[in-house]
């Protein structure tokens, strides 16, 4: 009889190339780039590029619209970013310049990882990178546009705001890229994305890179790019749909059981940096706060956050701060952290498109790497559609507590761990050694109460995230945390006095 198992995909070790397999592989020194590039990209050990690059560069330095699709991870950013950069005209690099480029892409945490990947490929060239997004002041962002820049990033609604105010002027970005386009099609913003569209050159080089192709993103291909070029990179020995160097776990986790699970899989043997994933912002902090207890390094990251707090979070995570980084899905695109060992669905995914996107973390540019994802009952029936959908036909996740011995097994966890982490291995910082920037936030959420709500004064508990619960005050008046007004009646009707 066999042993109880959650694996449901066993991950294959990355091999590394030997000198005489790198001396024949292709570097990015053979593709016609600007000497600039291969510099910079060299400086930072990047010499050789992955197949969806191989395959993009040599069509896309000519100019040719392209549809890029390859796994989450694989290196689809400078698979656009190397084109995009090269065919800049730096002759009209100077003061009050137009963009030369456009990168719509769906999230903040995307247009962040992806200007700075710019910066650093660029910066040899002198390219002037600008971030667009949401979230932040406008004057700063007016700033740099007015000063002057060649490549803008950012997010749709920011930037189709900018542009209708006359700031953002783009009748110069001869090269557009719409990056994770599946996604900006699952938040609403197509429409967004195709006024844009519109207000570029007609000429203009179209790169559209995503991981899945649905029919809305196909017809939107069709009526913007120009005989583009699909390209699709896997390679020939992984015919799944997940990244073959993630081993994929699954449990049937009882909701009161979780949080003792999961502290024990952080403490499995060559565990590095982890992202947690939970379907809703309460979760997310209750689980950050709930791991911060018990000793981790946590931080969360989620909507009811200013963007102050999320970057000082992904920060503090990059950093190694801290080293658990709990997480709604508005974080699931734009985190491309090195050495992401594990991923932790702490809730069940929707779908399986969700499930990849989650998972797409780790086991990036060919390292190895962990997925977990715990099932309620109640969320059987999902998992078990993700399942079907991926291939891995092994029916429903095995039910598993903190006490069983499979999880030890399974993930590599020492069997004399607690759900506590011990003093000697709280080495890391915290989220607090990472400073807070102001950036002039709009639409900041800020907390309000009055008057006294118990232990705490009415003031909230103080999250270690810096956020605050509720009140009493809060819970008994409303969000406003407003008090109630007494009225004073006679025979049920107002009175005066």
């Amino acid at each position: 009889m066999s042993e109880p198992t959650g694996i449901v995909q066993v991950g294959e070790t990355p091999t590394t190339p030997t000198v005489e397999e790198h001396a024949s592989s292709e570097k990015f020194s053979d593709f016609p780039l600007k000497s600039e590039l291969v510099e910079a990209l060299a400086e930072q050990g990047i010499v050789h590029p992955f197949p969806i690059q191989s395959l993009t560069l040599p069509v896309a330095l000519t100019g040719q619209d392209i549809i890029g699709q390859a796994k989450t991870g694989t290196g689809k950013t400078l698979g656009f970013g190397l084109p995009l950069l090269h065919r800049l005209d730096t002759s009209t690099f100077g003061e009050k310049a137009l963009p030369q480029a456009l990168v719509v892409v769906p999230t903040r945490e995307l247009a962040v990882q992806v200007a700075r990947d710019l910066e650093s490929a660029g910066k040899k060239l002198g390219a002037r990178i600008v971030q667009i997004y949401g979230g932040r002041a406008f004057e700063p962002q007016i700033d740099a546009l007015e000063a002057g820049c060649e490549v803008v990033v950012g997010t749709p609604g920011r930037m189709l705001d900018l542009m209708n105010r006359g700031i953002l002027k783009l009748h110069q970005a001869r090269t557009v890229v719409l990056d994770e386009a599946d996604e900006m099609l699952d938040l609403g913003f197509l429409p967004d994305v195709e006024t844009l569209l519109a207000a570029t050159p007609g000429g203009r080089h179209t790169m559209l890179f995503s991981a899945t192709m649905p029919g809305a993103v196909v017809a939107m291909a069709r009526r913007y790019m120009k005989q583009p070029t699909h390209i699709r990179a896997q390679d020939p020995r992984d015919d799944s749909a997940t990244v073959r160097a993630v081993t994929q776990a699954v449990y049937r986790a009882h909701a009161m059981n979780k949080v003792e699970m999961l502290a024990r899989i952080l403490q499995a043997e060559g565990r590095g940096l982890t992202i947690v994933f939970t379907r809703t912002k309460r979760t997310a902090a209750r689980v950050a706060d709930d791991l911060m207890d018990r000793g981790f390094a946590a931080a969360s990251i989620h909507g009811d956050l200013g963007q102050g707090a999320r970057e000082q979070a992904l920060r503090a995570f990059r950093s190694g701060k801290v080293d658990v980084l709990v997480a709604t899905d508005v974080a699931a695109r734009g985190i491309d952290v090195e050495d992401v060992t594990h991923v932790i669905n702490y809730q069940c995914p929707d779908d399986e498109k969700i499930y990849l996107h989650r998972i797409g973390r780790t086991g990036r540019a060919g390292k190895a790497g962990t997925a977990v994802s715990f099932v309620d009952w109640d969320d059987t029936h999902r998992w078990v559609m993700i399942d079907k959908a991926l291939g891995f036909n092994a029916g429903e996740p095995i039910e598993t507590y903190h006490t069983s011995d499979h999880l030890y097994s399974d993930l590599n966890i020492p069997t004399d761990v607690t759900g506590v982490l011990p003093r000697s291995k709280r080495t890391r910082a915290g989220l607090d050694a990472e400073k807070l920037e102001d950036v002039g936030e709009t639409g900041k959420r800020t907390p309000r109460g009055g008057g006294r709500g118990g232990r705490d004064g009415g003031r909230g508990r103080r999250r270690r995230d810096g956020s605050r619960s509720r009140s009493g005050a809060e819970r008994a008046g409303g969000e406003g945390g407003r008090r109630r007004r007494r009225r004073r009646t006679r025979g049920g009707k107002p009175t005066d006095h």
